[in-house]
């Protein structure tokens, strides 16, 4: 008997008892689905954060107070106090060398926001004349803060389009309008354009300040010594082929600044976005492989399902090995037939979980403004060799036990 009607056979048997054979198959439904829209939504957060990073600006480098973590997977403190004003003074001195073209500091938090009748809750962040360039996010209304109102921590705000809408619900122009962050009036003096993201990762959501005001009026930032802590410090170089020097410059400088002996560890760190990606898809990753291993168990369970089922159809199906042995069907052509039974019974489930895994990932991203899934051709191609593998290892057993029936006793089988 060759393959093809071993084929015929399988669907026949599988037909005769359909309701369980669609219970049989579910562990392998489940399973695949699980693995191809779970891969998916990993591969999609890949994508998201390397879009995200690559969206900050042109040839950055990000300075961090805190060493990262052995592992990668975010910064520890190190006995340093943090980054401070006095540092980023001492970085802008790079920006006379050719390699360094401008540095910006950030230092806020997150905030309430009123006008009127409306509330919301924001990112108010505190930041340089130079950050509308180095993040290539321009005002579309009005203009950005300028030195002066850095110089006299001026209480002006640039507000993002989130903010304008939810301040702002019925139109209308914003510029010169009052708001009160945490009950500090401000004047509204422009009006970003629109970045991109959503959710909790809503880039518009977001009220940008001179950082003196942050640090003196809304999030107070003096520090016992007298200096003014900053959150994270950027740095744009001019050539990212330099980008080793300038790390190396940086890295003099906040040494020197925090009187950090030769073979002391830094109490800082200096990232490019190349590392920054580098990281969070590490993280992502890992998550996306252990939710892969979870949603794989199921494929386990359904292995376990099919052996089960398969016993039964050949304690069932005892009196037909019988009179196929009798009429002259060889060993392994009743060891084919129930192998491939098996075979089938796990590739059609896989199918089936293939199909709805891509309908999961499809839903996901209908549903979110900022998430595209992608499904992972290769996590397909496992899946259903997987699928394959269990039908096939799963079905030894059973498929043996029949062959190895001597076809007297199973005649007598009632």
């Amino acid at each position: 008997m060759n393959l093809f009607q071993n084929f015929q056979l399988a669907l026949m048997g599988l037909t005769a008892n359909k309701l369980r054979s669609l219970l049989t198959m579910l562990g392998i439904i489940i399973g695949v689905a699980a693995v191809i829209t779970l891969v998916s939504v990993g591969r999609g957060v890949e994508n998201f954060v390397t879009a995200e990073f690559q969206g900050l600006g042109n040839n950055l480098l990000f300075i961090i107070p805190g060493q990262l973590s052995p592992d990668q997977q975010g910064p520890r403190r190190s006995g340093g106090s943090g980054l401070t004003n006095r540092d980023v003074d001492a970085l802008t001195d790079l920006t006379l060398s050719r390699d360094v073209v401008s540095i910006v500091p950030e230092y806020g938090r997150s905030a309430v926001i009123v006008r009127g009748r409306h509330e919301a809750r924001t990112t108010v962040t505190g930041t340089t004349v130079g950050y509308a360039e180095m993040r290539s996010f321009q005002p579309v209304s009005g203009e950005f803060f300028t030195e002066q109102d850095l110089l006299g921590a001026a209480r002006v705000a640039v507000i993002g389009q989130t903010v304008y809408q939810n301040l702002f619900p019925d139109g209308g122009v914003p510029i010169g309008e009052n708001i009160k962050i945490n009950n500090v009036t401000f004047r509204i003096i422009g009006l970003m354009e629109e970045k991109g993201g959503s959710g909790f990762n809503d880039q518009d959501n977001i009220i940008l300040l001179p950082i003196s005001t942050a640090q003196k009026r809304l999030f107070p930032a003096r520090r016992p010594d007298g200096q003014m802590r900053v959150d994270l410090i950027y740095a744009q170089m001019a050539d990212e082929n330099r980008q080793d020097a300038v790390i190396g410059q940086i890295e003099l400088v906040l040494r020197d600044q925090h009187n950090i002996q030769f073979r002391d560890e830094d109490d800082f760190t200096v990232l490019s976005q190349d590392e920054l990606v580098s990281t969070f898809g590490q993280i992502t990753s890992v998550l996306t492989a252990f939710l892969g291993v979870i949603a794989g168990i199921s494929l386990l369970v359904g292995g376990i399902g099919i052996m089960n089922i398969m016993l039964v159809s050949v304690t069932e199906r005892t009196r037909e090995i019988g009179l196929r042995k009798a009429v002259g069907a060889k060993r392994h052509d009743i060891l084919w037939q129930f192998l491939v039974e098996a075979m089938v019974l796990a590739l059609l489930g896989g199918l089936i979980g293939l199909l709805l895994g891509v309908i999961g990932a499809r839903v996901i991203a209908d549903l979110s403004d900022s998430l595209e899934p992608t499904v992972d051709w290769l996590a397909v191609v496992g899946a259903i060799t997987i699928s394959a593998l269990i039908g096939l290892l799963f079905g030894v057993y059973p498929a043996a036990r029949a062959s190895r029936m001597n076809p007297i006793d199973a005649l007598r089988y009632e």
